[in-house]
This record gives structure tokens, C-alpha cells and sequence, in this order.
């Protein structure tokens, strides 16, 4: 009885995000459209790096500013792995975002002390050691700012080859990451990362392991953005340094706090939402960070729980005067 439960309460949580996602696939029935297919399959891979920093950030309540750290061992890790070993390029993806989870869980040992802008600081510092060592790398692994080419996925020899074919993989992998998200707030692990978020020291008197969960919290968040990067990587099949700047690491925190933290929903909106933004205003490339200053000021003042939450209240509210209307109507 409660595992058919949980399995209606998944069904039921996950149907909003799938139905957005799908509603993305649109571009699949027109002919010739390739340039919206790419981006669609570029907000699919945003999807599971954002919702990645939402386990850390919007569950957790750690923040973090240097997630393009991951998001570039990830598509490197991939890249270097197939290029110089001829492993599969999926067992390669897996692999470097292992790698990620790995060094993200070495970074929270002593991160795991530090709070609000004492560790936004130390995220930073760490996303600019990982870019260091990217375009000064020993023996030029990583062809420093040449950039490095990797091949495009291919699966027991099924090669990915067109945007239209890549689009059902990325739908695939969001739909796996959402899952095991749902899974892990809804688990022992995410009440602890909750309770955490609300007051670690609390948590701490209630018995829980806060060092414990927060280096959980990095490992995972970590998992899921270096797996973007690595998707990344073998949609466009070139990566260059510049790629991976701070201003990556704003992107992703910027379309989680449009979209909203602590849900499946929200890292999906604000993805959309922003990345459709940036497209809609190309012609102002050179002035992102203010477009993104904006965003994070319309969310601070009109919107803190992001469009998600926004639209929750408005639900709540039409729902609450419907019920009104026919509690009237059933007095009478």
C-alpha cells in the first residue's frame, strides 16, 4: 500500500516537469529547424546541471559560485578519457562525473565549516584553481586555449548524430535525474539536508551528521553538473576554456533562483525562462551580467520563491476562492 503510494505521489510530481520537457520536443515536427532543437537540447543538459545546484542550494542551503568547476571536469573528464583511451563515450560520461562527485566531496571537508559568504567565497576560489589548471594544464592535456574536440555520442555503436536523435538521450537523462531527485529529498538523506537548510545547528542537536551531509549534498550536486558538462561536451563536440568561467556558475545559480529552489519544477522554469531570455536578447552578449543582475533583483523583490513559487500562491489563491464560491453555493 505505501510503496503504490509513493509511486502515485512520484507520478503525480513528476508529471509538470515531463510535460514542460515534452512541450520542448515541439521543434521535432518541424522540418529543417535544427538551430531550436539545438537549444532545446542545450536547456535539457541545463536542467540536470541546475537541478543539481538546487540538492546543494535550494535543500541543502549551501551555496555555491563555483559550479562551472564541476561543469568543466565534466566535459573534459569525458573528452580526455575517449580521445586519449578510446573508452565508450557513455561509460566516459559516468566516469568524469564520478571524478566531479569525488573532488566536490574533497572540497566540502572543510567547506562543510564555512557559511553564507565565507563559502560563496571558497566555491569561487575553487572554480578559479579548476580554470587555472584547465588553460595551464601539465603536458597540455586539456590543449590549454586551443579548446579540445571530443566525438559525438554514440551507444553499441548508434551514433547520435542530429539534434533530432540527441534530443530523445537528453529527454531520457533529465527524466533518470529527476527521478533519482524525487527519490533522494523524499529519503532519509533529504530530510537531513532539509533540516539542515532550515538550522544546522538544530540538525546538529537532533543528532544529525551535518559534515556529513553537506559533503553528500557537494558530492551529489557535483554528479549532476559534471554529467551536464560531459553531455555538453558530446552535443556540441568542442569545449573551450572561456566556456567555463565565473559567469557560468552565475548562469546556473541565476536560473535557479528565477525558476525557484527546493523543487522539481523550479530549476525547469528558470531554465527556460532565462535561457529563452538570453536568445531573445543575443544582440546584448556583452551586457549578461547586468541581464542577470536584473533577474536576480526581480526575484528578490517581486518573486523570492521564484516563477514556481509564484505560481503556486496564485494557484493557492484561485483554489481558495473557488472553494469559497462553492462552499456559498452549497450553503444556500
Amino acid at each position: 500500500m505505501q510503496k503504490s503510494l509513493a509511486n502515485n505521489s512520484l507520478g503525480k510530481k513528476l508529471i509538470a516537469p515531463i510535460a514542460i520537457l515534452l512541450a520542448l520536443g515541439m521543434p521535432l515536427y518541424v522540418r529543417g529547424a535544427e538551430y531550436p532543437l539545438m537549444l532545446a537540447c542545450i536547456i535539457q543538459l541545463y536542467v540536470v546541471a541546475v537541478s543539481g545546484l538546487d540538492i546543494l542550494f535550494g535543500y541543502c542551503g549551501q551555496i555555491s559560485l563555483g559550479h562551472a568547476a564541476f561543469y568543466a571536469i565534466g566535459a573534459y573528464g569525458s573528452a580526455i578519457l575517449h580521445n586519449n583511451f578510446g573508452l565508450p563515450i557513455l561509460f566516459t560520461m559516468f566516469v568524469a562525473a564520478t571524478l566531479a562527485a569525488l573532488v566536490g566531496a574533497v572540497l566540502a571537508i572543510p567547506a562543510s565549516k564555512l557559511v553564507f559568504h565565507f563559502l560563496s567565497l571558497a566555491t569561487v576560489a575553487f572554480g578559479e584553481i579548476v580554470y587555472q589548471f584547465i588553460v595551464h594544464s601539465p603536458g597540455g592535456i586539456t590543449k590549454d586555449f586551443n579548446g579540445i574536440f571530443s566525438a559525438r555520442l554514440s551507444i553499441f555503436g548508434f551514433e547520435f548524430s542530429t539534434y533530432r536523435l540527441w534530443y530523445y538521450f537528453g529527454l531520457a537523462c533529465v527524466i533518470v535525474f529527476l527521478t533519482a531527485k524525487y527519490f533522494l529529498v523524499h529519503s532519509k538523506t533529504g530530510r537531513a539536508f532539509t533540516a539542515i537548510r532550515e538550522n544546522s545547528h538544530a540538525a546538529n542537536g537532533m543528532g544529525i551528521n551535518v559534515r556529513k551531509y553537506k559533503v553528500m549534498a557537494f558530492a551529489t550536486s557535483a554528479f549532476y553538473t559534471a554529467f551536464a558538462g560531459a553531455m555538453y561536451i558530446h552535443l556540441v563536440g568542442y569545449v573551450h576554456p572561456d566556456t567555463f568561467l565565473r559567469k557560468q556558475s552565475v548562469l546556473f545559480l541565476t536560473m535557479l533562483l528565477f525558476g525557484g529552489t527546493g523543487s522539481l519544477t523550479g530549476p525547469i522554469l528558470g531554465v527556460i525562462s532565462v535561457e529563452l531570455l538570453i536568445e531573445s536578447l543575443r544582440v546584448l552578449q556583452d551586457y549578461q551580467g547586468f541581464v542577470y543582475g536584473i533577474l536576480l533583483l526581480i526575484v528578490i523583490v517581486a518573486l523570492p520563491g521564484g516563477l514556481f513559487g509564484g505560481f503556486k500562491n496564485v494557484w493557492n489563491l484561485l483554489a481558495g476562492r473557488l472553494g469559497k464560491r462553492r462552499g456559498g453555493a452549497g450553503a444556500c
